[in-house]
């Protein structure tokens, strides 16, 4: 029997329609169906259901999510159900970084970040150095990663394969690396670097956090060590290793050459247009900006903004597609996609996708119109819809909600209605908006309810759940409703707060915490309570104004919101609506029809629906907590550690930083980068009260440190301006 690829690891075995939708969906694959659908609901499990179909599967796989923290959140998940497979996390520097872009109406100019993330960069290697490498791999990207990338076919051609015995002198090796845009250093090893140190050349990979060190006896390799970046302990010594580009963006000379004619031919061609225009600023600035860019890749090989002429490094024709992250995935002989595709949350992904070439475009048209790149810039682009379509094979859509895309495409729908834990879909109720004079209400011991609509009943309902200790959510339409309506519950006695798109990200983590927690007791917020939020205490959700149909009242909008009360035993739904729309009608009957397959299968299983009981982990606090513990340490060993071995400090909290980062818990390594920053200040004002020993003690790290620290405070102060 032929072993695996993927290694599936759970304590869990498929459970409710899982083992049914993961056969069906198998079936689907051995079928050869292009397109199928996973209508899983809330709670269900379906990254696991998906997990199983990629280990039965066995090819390399992409994960498409609409957003680069669902994408973290579910590389994660797929990182603990394969240990021993390569699972990566591809995110582009849009995600991260505001893109180059001009604004006439206040003639500002937004320069791209020139500064890259390392981490980022790191991860983006090593996602496509694995898929050239070996076969089992999961990337979990952005959206973006439709995005224009090197061609893969360069990136490969030039990676080096270094054996011991190798006749190839030091400096040979050192004007190799330089080539494939390897940085030379004598400091500390960062990410794409290299040094010569004695008759050694050590390397740090761009896709990796270690360092190999290549030793010589003459002109002969003599040994390949692989070298712990922080400790210096040895992992394990290699008789040959690969060294891949520290660029995506590779070109060999004769096409730079042939690139460089090209550019120069379409310069000449545009500056004639922007004459003929009478845009005499535009010509001067674009003729500045891409004679330095061509001087800079003259040099050294590279210039920020570089994948702005990709197209002609490629030698693709104008409008031609670039090549992307898809390139990198294998294909068969025929050229059809030898991989499966996974998109997540594909009622929104999928639109996403259709909509990333559009608003790419906008963009770079006003960079050509303004003298600000060649109108070749414009190839450099992410996919057109019909473009990634074709570039992808066999693809599974994951959704509680699909859209009219999966529905029209899809071979075949596997259901997963029931889940493991037994729970139903919330009952849904509807109310009215406005509400005259209800006898229940006549004899109401609250005379400011007896002729009230909407926001009087969902206040009864809400003391309702509240005296026994579950909490209430209210949806509204707008942001200042959710405000004003968290104001006026409060001053109505129940505790309240609002959450929407302006409030920060990890402010609306405490919130929630605090949600949980039971310090406020109903939380009222607009579309952003639709997807993501696992909230088990929640037992009634009142969606006010149901009836205003639009985004956030259509039918996808409804079910997803309807699902947030799903966590809970007693989970309630109330739409508040005067009529009966189309889209309240397919909410509350696909509900119901979930809600009657879950209690048939309960029955005939004997289970009982349990709320899930889920531990509150307050992330904030906990990284809060551990800042200030970490600076009370900090200002506790100062006077000892900092005069004894400043660098072994500032060694673990790097090492620490890193550990967080391939945790992909970036909240964490944030903090941990300030303390760097921290701790490097302290040292810097030491320095002026140290001793001639004490100066003798701190070493040459001082001098590299002294260097480094204002440009570290500068970068700071820019995050904070930002």
């Amino acid at each position: 029997m032929k072993e695996k690829l993927f290694k599936l690891k759970s304590e869990y075995k498929p459970a409710g329609d899982q083992p049914k939708a993961i056969a069906e969906l198998l079936s689907g694959i051995k079928k050869g169906y292009r397109d199928q659908t996973l209508l899983g609901v809330t709670g269900s499990g379906k990254t696991f259901t998906m997990a199983n179909v990629i280990a039965e599967v066995g090819k390399p796989t992409l994960v498409i999510a609409h957003n680069k923290t669902l994408a973290a959140q579910l590389a994660q998940e797929y990182k603990e159900f394969f240990p021993e497979n390569a699972v990566h996390y591809f995110v582009s520097y849009y995600d991260y970084y505001q893109p180059e872009a001009y604004m006439p109406v206040s003639d500002t100019y937004i320069e791209k970040e020139a500064m890259i993330n390392e981490e980022i960069e790191r991860l983006r290697h090593a996602s496509t150095q694995a898929l050239l490498s070996r076969k089992d791999v999961i990337i979990v990207a952005s959206v973006s990663c439709i995005y224009g990338l090197g061609s893969p076919e360069e990136y490969e051609k030039v990676n080096l394969k270094l054996s011991v015995g190798d006749k190839l002198g030091r400096m040979e090796l050192l004007t190799k690396l330089i080539d494939i845009h390897f940085e030379r250093t004598n400091a500390d090893l960062k990410s794409g670097q290299m040094r010569a140190v004695g008759n050694t050349v050590e390397v740090m990979p761009v896709s990796e956090q270690y360092i190999i060190r290549f030793s010589f006896d003459g002109n002969i390799i003599s040994a390949i060590s692989k070298i712990d970046a922080v400790t210096r302990r040895i992992i394990s010594e290699d008789k040959n290793i690969f060294i891949f580009p520290a660029k995506h963006f590779i070109t060999n000379e004769a096409e730079q050459k042939r690139a460089f004619i090209s550019i120069k031919k379409e310069l000449d061609q545009r500056l004639k247009e922007l004459e003929k225009e009478g845009k005499f600023l535009e010509v001067e600035r674009l003729k500045r900006r891409t004679t330095y860019d061509l001087a800079m890749i003259r040099e050294v090989g590279y210039c920020n903004g570089i994948e702005n002429y990709s197209r002609h490094f490629s030698g693709k024709k104008p409008g031609e597609a670039p090549d992307s992250l898809l390139s990198y995935f294998p294909r068969k002989a025929n050229g059809e996609a030898d991989f499966l595709t996974i998109i997540d949350e594909s009622h929104v992904t999928v639109s996403q996708i259709g909509g990333m070439y559009a608003g790419d475009q906008s963009r770079k048209k006003t960079l050509i119109d303004y003298g600000f790149r060649l109108p070749s810039a414009s190839d450099n682009r992410p996919l057109k819809f019909d473009e990634f379509v074709k570039r992808t094979g066999q693809t599974i859509y994951t959704t509680a909600t699909p859209g009219k895309f999966e529905i029209e495409h899809s071979k075949h729908v596997a259901q997963q209605v029931i889940r493991p834990t037994g729970l139903l879909d919330p009952i849904v109720e509807v109310k009215p908006i406005v509400e005259s004079l209800r006898s229940g209400l006549k004899n109401s011991k609250r005379p400011d309810l007896r002729y009230r609509g909407q926001i009087f009943d969902f206040i009864e309902e809400a003391e309702k759940v509240i005296k026994k200790k579950e909490r209430a959510i209210a949806t509204t339409l707008t942001k200042k409703m959710a405000e004003d309506l968290s104001e006026y519950l409060s001053e109505k006695g129940i505790a309240s707060k609002y959450l929407h798109s302006d409030i920060k990200t990890i402010e609306r983590i405490e919130l929630l915490s605090a949600f949980r927690r039971g310090e406020f007791d109903c939380l009222v917020g607009v579309n952003l309570l639709r997807e993501g939020l696992d909230l088990p205490e929640v037992s009634l959700i009142g969606i006010l104004d149901a009836d205003k149909e639009g985004f956030l009242r259509s039918e996808t909008s409804l079910v997803q919101t309807i699902g947030r009360a799903a966590r809970n035993s007693s989970g309630r739904v109330i739409l508040y609506a005067d009529h009966m729309t189309k889209s309240m009608e397919k909410a509350i009957s696909e509900t119901a029809r979930r809600r009657t397959l879950q209690e048939k299968y309960n029955k005939e299983h004997g289970i009982t629906p349990q709320t899930i009981i889920k531990k509150i982990q307050d992330i904030t606090s906990q990284l809060q907590n551990e800042h200030k513990k970490a600076v009370a340490e900090l200002l506790s060993i100062d006077e000892a550690l900092l005069q004894k071995n400043p660098k072994k400090l500032l060694d673990e909290k790097e090492e620490q930083m890193s550990q967080a980062v391939q945790d992909l818990d970036f909240e964490t390594a944030a903090i941990l980068r300030d303390e760097i920053i921290e701790i490097k200040e302290k040292i810097k004002n030491k320095m002026g009260k140290m001793t001639q020993l004490d100066r003798k003690i701190v070493g040459e790290f001082d001098k590299e440190f002294l260097n480094e620290f204002p440009k570290e405070k500068k970068r700071k102060r820019g995050r904070e301006k930002l």
